[in-house]
């Protein structure tokens, strides 16, 4: 029982970890990356759709990207969602293709970003502290039924919080190398 306890916490905090990769992977530095256009949707058929359903993004060289849409029909839908995706990118095709042309970042942008990496990986850290808050409080109900003993209860939390300030140590190395490749001129 406690180790399908531990493994639930920890594929929960790997998930939030992942989320937040995925998440820092969105927001750009001077070098082009595919991931940006990840959370974009196009309306499409009266669904929202990722841009990655209707397309294959690319890079097209370090400053700009290619969207290789597969139905010509919905290039000016593409390349509207990506204008109001407020990421300052202005989008213009040509044929079946569209090319993503990133303006580079001035020193205030890099500022602002840095901040929004900061607020973003404090958001992963209080999701991985909730996920322990959430086993610690499993198994003190588990202590008060008398399924566990209390040296099992402060075993299993000692390596609960081992297990959050490994994740915790993650997010902070995934967030000094982001906001290292943002200062990078």
């Amino acid at each position: 029982m406690l180790d399908n306890l531990k493994k639930d916490t920890e594929n929960n905090m790997r998930k939030s970890l992942r989320n937040f990769k995925e998440n820092i992977l969105k927001i750009r530095t001077n070098r082009a990356s595919p991931h940006l256009l990840d959370g974009i949707l196009v309306e499409y058929y009266g669904k929202k759709v990722s841009i990655r359903q209707l397309a294959s993004v690319v890079l097209d060289d370090s400053s700009s990207l290619k969207v290789n849409v597969f139905d010509s029909s919905v290039i000016k839908l593409i390349e509207k969602a990506i204008m109001n995706a407020n990421l300052g990118l202005n989008p213009y095709s040509k044929g079946n293709t569209i090319r993503v042309p990133l303006p580079s970042l001035t020193e205030s942008r890099r500022k602002d970003l840095i901040k929004v990496i900061k607020h973003t990986g404090e958001c992963s850290r209080i999701s991985i502290r909730n996920i322990r808050r959430d086993a610690n409080i499993k198994i003190k109900n588990l202590l008060k039924k008398k399924i566990i003993s209390e040296d099992a209860e402060r075993l299993f939390q000692n390596e609960i919080q081992n297990m959050t300030n490994n994740f915790i140590k993650k997010i902070d190395i995934l967030l000094s190398e982001k906001e290292k490749d943002l200062m990078v001129f």
